[in-house]
Parts: C-alpha cells; structure tokens; sequence
C-alpha cells in the first residue's frame, strides 16, 4: 500500500521501521518540526522518527500546522492508500482525514476508551492500573474515539513509562502491519460509551514528589515520570531526579503498603507524623504519608543516573535530613 506516516517520538519508530519491513511504500513522513536541543540546548534537532525516516531513506515533512489548504493539496496529493498516525502531535482536520482511499489509522497506547488523550501511558501508571495495551483504531473528529481493529494488551507490573512504551510500541507495530495485511480480518467495532477517561498532558507541577502521599503512590508517580521527565525532590536548593524506587515498610509503625496494595487506613491521632519527607536512615529511606520509599536510581542536576549507594558515597545525606 502507498503510505503516509504520522509520527514524532521513539514510540513511533518500530511502526514506521515495521511498515517499510513489510514491503509497504511509506511515500512520506510527517512529524514535528525539528526543536532546540543539545548540550547547549540552542541546536536545531529532529525528532526521533524524523532521524528514522531519513536513514530508510523516506521523504520527512513537518509542517507546523496542517489547517492551511496548501498543506492539506501537498497531503492529498501524495495519493496515499492510508495514513498510520502514531503519536503525532497535531490534530488532524477533516480534509487530511479524508484524503487517503482508506482514511487514517492510529496507534494509541492505551485501551480504549480508558485513557484517551494525550498521555495513557503515564495516566495509567499514576492511576494503578493493572494492564494497558495499544489499540489500532480509525480516526475520525474526536479524540481517540474511532472504532478499533485490534488491540494488544499487556500486563504494567513494575514497569516504568519508559519500559512501558518501548513494550508498547513493539506491539503496536506488529498489529498495524497485521491490520494492513488483511483489513477484512479486522472489523472495526465501535468503542464502548462505559469507561471512558481522558489522560490529559503531563504538567510540570505533577512530577513534584509529595511525601505526604501515600509510598505507593509514591512509587507509581517515579514509574510514570521514568526516564523523563523524571519525579523529584529538593535538598539545600537542588534538584533530584528518582528514577526508581522500592516502598519499604517502617518499623514499629503502620506496617505500610507494599506497592501493589490498597493505602492503608488514616492514622489514629495519636499515631499521627509530621516526619514526612525525613530520611530514615543513612541509606536513603524516606517517610512518606504510608510506609516509606527507598530510592534506587537517581540524578542529580547536570550529572549522569546513578544508584543511590553510588550517590551517598560522595554525598552524605545523614538519618534526620528534611526533603521537600
């Protein structure tokens, strides 16, 4: 089939690769418009499937904006059977909906209708699911409310976003190249109206780490921020990225919640702490709301990841340090 691809970040790489593998014709690539990156953050750096598409040799596209009617005849004029929509990054009008002679299809990570938007993976890890998949579904006006083809699931376990999405987007793209082989294998069925939720886009603010929240929490909030953005707490004014983490149960307290487990019950008032956020001991374990976390990745500003033995060997941070 004559293909145009849609996509921006790594998790859209393997679809792309996989369509090409599968004899497909991807006639063009569109993604987001190269942005200031670098050491220096000034370079102009192309995104992660604008690298893809240029080492397989595919015409690259990234127009800022596809509601103008020039971008929309150069779209339609590329003649495409379908387009494949993996994590773009724009809204698609009506007129590129239409062009190809078998509308669009996107890959979404999440399974729908839970979790339309913008961030499903993340979303789902915050709210403790136990599994998410990728639907491949027809597009049309709304978002992310087209029926569905096929859909893959995945059981989330302990895995970070990061881990996550690299699963997701090996699944992704077997399915779309299954979807492409044999449309007629695949029916469309519409989404159903119960269930519905909307992962909204990832503000800044969220990835704050709150120790009065409960550990596990705790734990699910370093998982969905995982590589990146990346979870955090402050000490003496700087900045620490926890990449991993393990919930620990406290001594002598709460016997705490595993991360697995529902949030124990509010303290009795003469059980209640004001230690949250208090290292516990010389290794790092810090009170939280419930239970206690141990960090096992971490970052400090401008350095490399490192484990949390790695950092208190040239870092001290004593049993009684505040961390907000």
């Amino acid at each position: 089939m004559r293909v145009i691809f849609m996509g921006t970040p790594d998790f859209a790489v393997p679809a792309l690769q996989a369509l090409v593998a599968a004899g497909h014709e991807v006639v063009a690539t569109y993604t987001q418009p190269p942005r200031p990156g670098g050491r220096r953050g000034k370079e102009l750096t192309p995104t992660p499937v604008h690298r893809a598409a240029e080492a397989l040799g595919i015409e690259v596209r990234y127009p800022a904006s596809l509601k103008g009617t020039e971008e929309q005849a150069a779209f339609a004029a590329l003649g495409a059977d379908i387009a494949v929509v993996a994590a773009y990054g724009l809204i698609l009008p009506q007129a590129v909906l239409d062009a190809p002679r078998h509308g669009c299809l996107n890959l979404h990570g999440s399974i729908l209708p839970r979790w339309r938007g913008a961030a499903p993976i993340q979303r789902a890890i915050l709210a403790g699911d136990a599994e998410t998949g990728v639907d491949i579904m027809r597009m049309e006006a709304g978002l992310d409310t087209g029926p569905v083809l096929l859909e893959g699931r995945t059981p989330i376990d302990h895995k970070s976003a990061g881990e996550l999405t690299e699963e997701l987007a090996r699944i992704g793209a077997r399915l779309i190249v299954k979807v492409l082989a044999d449309r007629s294998d695949c029916p469309p069925r519409p989404e159903p109206d119960d269930g519905v939720t909307y992962a909204k886009k990832i503000d800044k603010a969220e990835t704050r780490i709150d120790f009065t929240q409960d550990a596990a929490a705790i734990e699910r909030q370093i998982r969905a921020f995982a590589p990146s953005p990346g979870a955090w707490f402050e000490l003496e004014g700087e900045r620490y990225r926890v990449l991993s983490a393990e919930v620990v149960r406290r001594p002598g307290l709460d016997p705490g919640p595993m991360a697995d487990a529902e949030p124990s019950p509010p303290a009795a008032p003469d059980q209640v702490r004001d230690d949250f956020g208090t290292t516990l001991d010389d290794s790092l374990t810090i009170a939280c709301g419930n239970g206690a976390i141990r960090p096992v990745l971490i970052q400090r500003a401008g350095r490399p990841v490192m484990s949390v033995a790695e950092l208190l060997r040239g870092r001290s941070i004593p049993a009684g340090t505040r961390l907000c």
